[in-house]
């Protein structure tokens, strides 16, 4: 093999070596350990449907840069887009809900703000209606916000707990017919 031949060749694998991008990363809003299922046979609570802002309605895992930037992470992605992981969560979470009554949710996401190094923000309206019952439905808007590390890992982790203490809101409201939105500790 001459030389100018071989550094061609090692020229382009070189050149090909350096064009290989990261491996995708993917996360779940589904913790891996959940508690189990004391689910009441009579009830439940069933999600008719979550909506979430176009701004993060993606595949991909969408970051704030200072007070007016989004980044989408190439390479940090969502196990599914962000509202089947939401449902996916939330189903997960309120399987252990003890609702002597059917009562359907309605979930819409204001903000889902994901801030590495800072925290995680969740902002929802949501809504429970019962089944088949004549109570008015009630509409409620709750707020909470986790410390994260600055990994992309503890961010999902501090996301995962938002939606364990919305859940747990969610039951309490439940749990009290209906009665009155809860307050956000």
């Amino acid at each position: 093999m001459t030389l100018p031949l071989k550094i061609t060749l090692l020229s382009a694998l070189l050149l090909l070596g350096a064009c290989r991008s990261e491996p995708i990363a993917f996360h779940t809003l589904t913790p891996a350990h959940l508690s189990p299922s004391t689910r009441a046979e009579a009830g439940g609570v069933r999600i008719e449907s979550i909506s979430v802002p176009p701004q993060v309605d993606r595949a991909q895992i969408v970051i704030r840069q200072g007070d007016s930037g989004l980044a989408i992470l190439e390479t940090q992605w969502w196990a599914a887009t962000l509202a089947d992981e939401l449902r996916s969560a939330l189903v997960d979470q309120l399987a252990n809900s003890n609702a002597r009554q059917a009562v359907a949710l309605r979930v819409e996401v204001q903000r889902f703000d994901s801030v590495p190094g800072q925290y995680a923000l969740l902002d929802v309206r949501w809504r429970l209606r019962q089944v088949n019952g004549d109570r008015p439905a009630l509409t409620c808007r709750t707020t909470l916000q986790s410390p994260a590390g600055p990994s992309i890992d503890e961010l999902v982790v501090a996301h995962q707990n938002n939606l364990k203490r919305f859940a747990a809101l969610i039951n309490q409201t439940v749990d009290t017919s209906l009665k009155g939105c809860p307050t956000t500790p």
